[in-house]
């Protein structure tokens, strides 16, 4: 091996050097390698530092606003390291026109990420805001409102880094208005219930939490209102997605937005009662309902104790009151010892509950068949012996 070879290889060592990969020098990606490297290692301090600033900031405020904010940007504000030392790294990379304005657009896009993506995170913080607005803004409203603000700014970033990269956005729009046609007139009951969604949120018709009732469709608490559809869970605990345009089409019965619970009784007791018992069943009943705190007065709701009907095997007496819960298992505990009340008071004036029976009447019997004698007649029996 002479000078000359050596000379050759090493200068192939040189050029390879220069032009490295894809004609950029090696030198140059081991810069950029290392730059990149001292970001991420720095990422946690620089993360640390900066949320501890905005923390301190958010601190000295009388809201609780700020502080989610500052939490919710916790995983932008860490990605913040990572845009800064791709763009340093590809700073010091000698490159070609073309490689340079690849590097740039992506940089931006980075940018432009990291922005929406800190605005996708804000709003779920923002919308506790929105919840103090009761009077004019339900939770439901507001979780709509959340979630299609979420939906605007991801097309919205999505739009723009298309846009960054010379990528024409109206164009595309255009194309998707003509799809949206052929699609909208096969999606008509999504868009139905979409529709039917906004008006039952609208007219404030239930909120989650709520025990409704849906003539024919479901009866249970509604547990999410969404887009399409609304899950409510049955008292068996299983979930049941109901179609928007079914609960706005439907009769809803609240529940929850009851004011009392109503008791209603048909007392029976037996006809052999007298009317001064009767008298007294009904006062007691009735004394028992006006001193009882946990049903509601008179003055609020209708309340009666009265003979009601001459049924087929009792004497009715209508119990008709309305209690001050609306907690099912409170008004089961009322409606117990009212139901212990009743009892004592019936037995207390000597009487006795009916129960169902008939009574038969017979004004003649009809003639008895002849009875047939089991030995026989004495004459026959005479003269068999």
């Amino acid at each position: 091996m002479d000078m000359a070879t050596v000379g050759e290889f090493w200068d192939l060592v040189v050029v390879v050097w220069r032009e490295g990969v894809f004609g950029v020098n090696i030198a140059g990606v081991l810069i950029a390698l290392l730059i990149f490297s001292v970001f991420m290692v720095l990422r946690n301090f620089f993360s640390r530092f900066v949320l501890r600033l905005l923390e301190r900031a958010a601190s000295r405020t009388k809201t609780d606003l700020d502080d989610s904010i500052v939490a919710a940007l916790y995983e932008p504000i860490r990605f913040i390291p990572v845009v800064m030392g791709i763009f340093f790294a590809l700073s010091v990379l000698d490159v070609e026109e073309g490689a340079r304005e690849f590097f740039y657009n992506l940089n931006r896009s980075l940018i432009a990420f990291t922005l929406f993506w800190a605005f996708y995170r804000i709003t779920t913080p923002v919308s506790a805001v929105l919840l103090k607005a009761e009077g004019v803004l339900t939770r439901p409203m507001v979780e709509w409102i959340v979630k299609a603000a979420k939906i605007a700014f991801i097309v919205l970033g999505v739009a723009t880094i298309l846009e960054l990269w010379g990528i024409a956005v109206g164009p595309i729009i255009a194309g998707l208005g003509l799809f949206g046609v052929a699609v909208a007139l096969g999606a008509q009951d999504l868009f139905k219930n979409l529709i039917a969604g906004l008006f039952v949120i609208g007219e404030r018709r239930f909120h989650p939490g709520d025990w409704i009732n849906v003539d024919g469709v479901v009866e249970g608490t509604v547990q999410q209102i969404g887009f399409r559809t609304t899950t409510v869970r049955r008292f068996d605990r299983a979930p049941v997605y109901v179609p928007n345009a079914r609960l706005a089409d439907n009769a809803v019965t609240n529940f929850s937005r009851m004011s009392h619970r109503r008791i209603r009784w048909m007392v029976g007791v037996e006809y052999r009662t007298s009317l001064e018992q009767l008298r007294q069943i009904r006062d007691g009943i009735e004394r028992y309902i006006l001193d009882c705190e946990e049903i509601a007065d008179p003055s609020e709701v209708p309340t009666f104790v009265r003979i009601d009907s001459f049924n087929d095997s009792s004497i009715d007496i209508l119990v008709y009151c309305f209690t001050n819960t609306i907690v099912w298992g409170d008004w089961l505990e009322i409606k117990e010892r009212l139901a212990y009340a009743i009892k004592e008071i019936v037995e207390g004036a000597g009487t006795g509950f009916a129960f169902p029976s008939r009574s038969i009447y017979l004004e003649t019997l009809p003639d008895a068949p002849e009875v047939f004698p089991l030995s026989p007649p004495p004459e026959k029996a005479s003269a068999s012996a």
